[in-house]
């Protein structure tokens, strides 16, 4: 199949134009496309191949879909170009994370603004130095959504890295003086949260042009201290769900208000 035939099934999602809305929620286990699903009018599913699974319903009336991108930057980048390629151009990437900040607790919702480019795949789209950043748009309303569900919100920063036992066992790695340095750089920026695929999200989009943004369920604490059963409880992803959903809500009525005026 030809990777210019925006026509045919894409590769990867098994996806072909028009069993898509042009609304995407983005979380990576596949077994959370189902549960973002049934906030939906009469979703579907489309298909199932690989780590990615997709369905489609309604919103408000509006077409909106769930892909799962699966774990990291690189699987995640591939969702994002063949959904783009079957016409989805505005993305809401839905995951947990882990706190880097004091303040910060397990059960509060992060939105992500932007991301430190700590990981491979977004090399061979852009340079270091271009940001990887949010749709203002996307971010604003994903803030307004999640605060209106009486859950603790951090607006910020993340960091999307691409190894997970880097971060939760770096002591046993061979560059553990330098994962340590970087970390505690990250912290003093104000960085909230780490995860796995929001660089790439963002900056798959920018050179896309599509609008991207993203909301996490933090969990953790700054200082790796245990979870107790109440934080682990608070730290639900059923707990991020509603938040999300309001979020794109949100996103939805703003859009259509600004297509009327």
């Amino acid at each position: 199949m030809s990777t210019t035939d925006h026509t045919e099934r894409q590769h990867h999602i098994q996806v072909a134009p028009g069993e898509v809305g042009r609304y995407v929620f983005l979380p990576g286990d596949p077994g959370r496309c189902e549960p973002i699903a049934r906030f939906f009018d009469d979703p579907v599913l489309v298909a199932k191949n690989r780590e990615y699974e997709t369905w489609t319903g309604t919103l408000d009336g509006e077409r909106v879909s769930v892909t799962s991108t699966g774990i990291g930057c690189p699987s995640a980048s591939i969702a994002m170009e063949e959904l783009v390629k079957v016409g989805a151009d505005t993305f809401v990437r839905v995951g947990t994370s882990g706190a880097m900040q004091p303040d910060i607790h397990p059960g509060d919702l992060g939105v992500i603004q932007a991301a430190i480019r700590d990981e491979g795949t977004t090399l061979h789209y852009l340079p270091v130095e271009f940001p990887a950043v949010a749709d203002l748009d996307v971010t604003r309303a994903l803030a307004v959504g999640a605060r209106s569900t009486g859950r603790t919100v951090h607006v910020g920063i993340s960091q999307s890295k691409d190894s997970f036992y880097g971060q939760h066992e770096p002591g046993r790695m061979p560059v553990a003086h330098r994962l340590a340095e970087r970390w505690s750089a990250w912290m003093a920026g104000g960085a909230i949260c780490s995860e796995m695929e929001a660089a790439a999200l963002y900056i798959v989009a920018s050179t896309l042009r599509v609008r991207a943004g993203g909301i996490m369920m933090i969990l953790g604490h700054w200082d790796m201290a245990e979870m107790t059963d109440d934080e682990i409880e608070r730290g639900s992803v059923d707990n991020l769900l509603p938040a999300a959903i309001a979020g794109m809500r949100e996103l939805i009525a703003r859009d259509r208000e600004a297509a009327a005026a």
